[in-house]
């Protein structure tokens, strides 16, 4: 078998379980563990994958500061932040997760009826300053910097006495098989109860986030209502989300 046919399989292996073991492989390939192993150590100094005992992980995205992602697929965050907008109804309280993505919902949420946002977002409760119709209550706790949010015990206990219609998620992977991630064990475990304790989780998701895993787990995509994609993304990067029977929502570009 020719080294490249070696490799595409290993990328379909990854792409669909979220790791490779070697020796696995290896026997289904009835190949050497040795040649599996080499060919991982080139496909990781090529970035294509994370090498780790016994075999591989996908890539963890890269963690920019928050003022660095600001300006990363602004275009496409704009659209995904309308989209969601458009599902928030007259009286609802709804929870909007720390993040860029997720700015842009406050920036699009409607003037003309009254609904409540919770957040554990300074920079989100900033957003929504002038808006008309917006009741904020801004959860606190000690301040992620990375994020923007609050973690720890009190903004945990906080959360536990809200019951918000809907919580919009961001995280910075999401994997078939390996469900949603981020890079903090902190805020993880903040997201996770944000979820918990909402009627409906929905994630925002752009497309180099999809087919990562990042260290820390969050909850399995399982758990989620459903996500919210760009309208422009190749049918084969859902089709296996689609498979798991998880709802899509498509975002049209921005005028």
């Amino acid at each position: 078998m020719l080294t490249s046919q070696r490799k595409a399989i290993i990328l379909d292996v990854l792409r669909r379980d979220g790791q490779v073991v070697a020796k696995r492989v290896a026997e289904d390939l009835g190949l050497s563990e040795d040649t599996i192993r080499r060919d991982l150590r080139d496909m990781a100094a090529e970035g294509l994958l994370q090498r780790v005992h016994g075999g591989a992980m996908p890539l963890s995205p890269e963690l920019p500061d928050f003022t660095a992602r600001r300006s990363v697929s602004s275009q496409v965050k704009a659209s995904l932040g309308a989209r969601a907008a458009e599902m928030v109804r007259h009286g609802q309280m709804i929870f909007l997760d720390g993040g860029t993505t997720t700015a842009e919902i406050a920036r699009h949420l409607p003037r003309d009826f009254p609904f409540t946002v919770v957040t554990h977002s300074p920079t989100i409760a900033a957003e929504l300053e002038h808006h008309p119709t917006a009741e904020v209550v801004l959860i606190g706790g000690r301040l992620y910097k990375h994020s923007m949010v609050s973690t720890g015990a009190s903004a945990m206990a906080a959360i536990s006495l809200i019951r918000p219609e809907i919580f919009f998620l961001g995280v910075t992977a999401i994997h078939p098989a390996r469900g949603l991630s981020t890079g903090d064990f902190e805020e993880a475990a903040i997201k996770r109860h944000i979820a918990q304790c909402s009627a409906e989780t929905y994630l925002l998701v752009t497309e180099e986030k999809m087919d990562a895993v990042s260290p820390c787990r969050v909850m399995a995509l399982s758990e989620l209502s459903g996500m919210i994609v760009p309208a422009e993304l190749p049918e084969e990067r859902l089709a296996p989300y689609r498979d798991i029977n998880l709802a899509i929502l498509e975002a049209q570009p921005a005028r």
